[in-house]
């Protein structure tokens, strides 16, 4: 017997033939795969610098027809889009920023058995998950809180996501306990353990957290058309829907002022308001997508 063959093992160094025909296989199904999702992508953004007249015609595919910007222009050019687009900003680094910080250690204190009233805790954030007050009722308890018209509006309400919290606290769960308690012996508090041993441990969940909770906040309008009545408040979202809906006069003034109509600009508005939405959060995830799939499955791993 060849002993290099012993230590090389019976299937290293040969490709046999039903894996090469599964290998073949799997990168064609993957490159499928991966042209239908971004063949979406690639037709609104063909769609955006279209003509109204081609979109209407079903023309744009790849490619776009009768290259056009003057509905960039139109939303663009508007001073009002510019503001609203400053406040999606604030108002999603605001709402990341109060998110994480209730999450996190919202999950730390439920993550450690010990804890008194923790079943309690837990059954109140999984309840909220399978009901709530209603629309009217949470309208009518913003608008008593006197967060009406104001910024907090946006950020409190969905300050928590009971998802992210279990998952961040099953995290937690899994960071090994000898590590607290050498810590505690060195002297360290509970806040000291927290801060400079649980919180540098956990970047890969945090890094993805920061992504669910920005990606949320800044595609939320909804909230944003119940409790805003001042058009300087609104979110950019806010203002493509009004918009596209025909609804928001200074939209309108702005698109005239491009030189173009109302008409024109709902057309392709749509695509527009897309890609312009879409910009910011493909800027933001390349530089998280590595924490991305990580921080999930050691979140999910226990229950």
């Amino acid at each position: 017997m060849d002993p290099e063959r012993v230590l090389r093992g019976p299937s290293r160094g040969r490709e046999t033939r039903g894996t090469r025909v599964f290998g073949a296989f799997n990168t064609v199904f993957l490159i499928l795969l991966c042209a239908l999702m971004l063949y979406p992508f690639i037709t609104v953004l063909a769609q955006s610098f279209s003509s109204p007249g081609a979109i209407n015609a079903g023309q744009v595919s790849f490619w776009p027809v009768g290259f056009n910007t003057d509905t960039y222009a139109a939303v663009m050019q508007n001073e009002t889009f510019w503001r609203n687009y400053g406040n999606t900003v604030l108002y999603t680094v605001t709402g990341t920023a109060i998110a994480m910080v209730l999450t996190t250690t919202y999950a730390f204190v439920l993550s450690k058995p010990h804890l008194k009233g923790r079943k309690v805790l837990i059954g109140i954030a999984v309840f909220t998950m399978f009901f709530n007050g209603g629309l009217v009722p949470n309208y009518v308890l913003i608008s008593s809180l006197g967060m009406k018209n104001t910024m907090w509006a946006i950020v409190l309400p969905g300050a928590i996501s009971v998802f992210n919290l279990l998952v961040m606290k099953s995290f937690f769960e899994s960071l090994p306990k000898e590590l607290e308690e050498a810590a505690q012996i060195d002297g360290l508090g509970w806040y000291g353990i927290f801060g400079r041993i649980v919180l540098p441990l956990s970047k890969a969940v945090i890094a993805t957290m920061i992504l669910f909770y920005s990606v949320a906040f800044w595609n939320d309008w909804f909230a944003a058309f119940l409790y805003l009545d001042k058009t300087e408040l609104f979110p950019v979202t806010l203002f493509l829907r009004n918009l596209i809906a025909g609804a928001s006069t200074t939209a309108s003034e702005g698109a005239a002022a491009a030189g173009t109509t109302t008409a024109l600009v709902s057309s392709n508005i749509q695509a527009v308001t897309m890609i312009l939405t879409v910009i910011p959060i493909l800027c933001i995830y390349p530089f998280v997508q590595r924490f991305f799939v990580t921080g999930v499955m050691l979140g999910s791993v226990k229950g």
